[in-house]
């Protein structure tokens, strides 16, 4: 498959992406909520039980795994991106070593992880990873994101895509823009503008092949301590008047992130967007917690209970599907509940 056909597959009409990436130290914190030991035969159990669910293969088309998982085995033989493919969904990776101080910019960070990259991409290539995740984050506050943050995580996102496509895989380029503060909708609109240019200018200088691409931003939303709150109309006209705006048309699939949102939110507002999408691109989720939250519940209740949390997550995976296409709504929600 060429770098195109990749990304189209991940992003495919009714399908998105499962961001099972989470470090050991972030699946302990989800682990500690529900009161389970974070030990790696309990993180591969809880992993492999979304990954071997109905879901799959109807409404996932890409998941994005951590180190430790894409060379685990799973209970069944196959090694979990074996199990992945049997799903028909493309493994992917998550490359990036996570966001570190940005010196010179207080209060600010640089995603870091291009050293050794070039052989680290090597290694997951031969694993069955066919795609990439890079997470950059920006915070927004009186003073953020300076200039030095803007060009600084552009410029490490580019050099990763760059790198990526020589080893022919898709990067996902993730610019969040982070929900934390009490800003309102419009300077969401302003910071994620400011963010995505920067980012596109620089994959321009380093000639990275946007058409095996895929694009992972945060929705346009007042930050979560906002005093004016907006509707998911809102929501879905600010969102892609800024995609429209600010991404170029060549790139191949837009996928979400839920960003702090809860499951219900993430559903409704990407669905709000399929509903206006007159644009080219195909736009879905690329959630964690907006598809895993439920079933990780369930997990807590009962690790072994599979048929229940394979039930929670595949609810979860249909109704962003529909959100996908702009089909959802809260009485399917209703009746799937029922």
């Amino acid at each position: 498959m060429t770098l195109e056909e990749i990304a189209k597959k991940m992003c495919a009409k009714g399908k998105g992406i499962l961001a099972a990436d989470e470090s050991t130290g972030t699946i302990a914190k989800r682990f500690k909520s529900i009161n389970v030991e974070n030990t790696e035969k309990n993180r591969l159990t809880f992993r492999q039980t979304l990954f071997s669910s109905k879901a799959m293969k109807n409404y996932i088309g890409g998941v994005i795994l951590y180190d430790e998982t894409i060379k685990q085995k799973s209970t069944i033989g196959l090694s979990v991106p074996e199990l992945i493919s049997k799903n028909d969904a493309i493994p992917g990776i998550k490359v990036d070593k996570g966001a570190k101080s940005l010196a010179g910019a207080v209060g600010e960070t640089v995603t870091e992880g291009l050293d050794g990259l070039r052989e680290r991409l090597q290694e997951y290539y031969k694993l069955g990873a066919r795609f990439t995740k890079w997470r950059a984050v920006y915070k927004i506050g009186n003073t953020y994101p300076s200039k030095q943050s803007l060009k600084s995580n552009a410029h490490a996102l580019a050099r990763y895509a760059c790198l990526v496509q020589e080893a022919k895989m898709v990067p996902i380029v993730e610019p969040e823009v982070l929900m934390e503060g009490d800003h309102d909708i419009d300077k969401c609109y302003e910071v994620t503008t400011n963010v995505l240019n920067e980012c596109y200018n620089e994959l321009e200088i380093h000639k990275v092949d946007l058409k095996g691409t895929v694009l992972k931003p945060n929705m346009i939303i007042p930050g979560s301590d906002s005093s004016k709150k907006s509707s998911s109309v809102e929501i879905a006209k600010k969102t892609l008047e800024c995609l429209k705006k600010n991404v170029p048309s060549a790139v191949t699939g837009i996928a979400f992130l839920s960003g702090g949102q809860s499951e219900i939110e993430a559903s409704k507002n990407l669905n709000e967007i399929n509903k206006i999408n007159d644009t080219n691109f195909l736009i879905t989720f690329s959630y964690g917690r907006g598809l895993q939250a439920s079933a990780l519940k369930e997990f807590g209740k009962d690790q072994n209970n599979e048929n229940n949390i394979q039930k929670a997550f595949d609810h979860r995976a249909k109704m962003n599907g529909l959100s996908s296409k702009g089909e959802w709504s809260e009485n399917l929600e209703k009746e799937a509940a029922a």
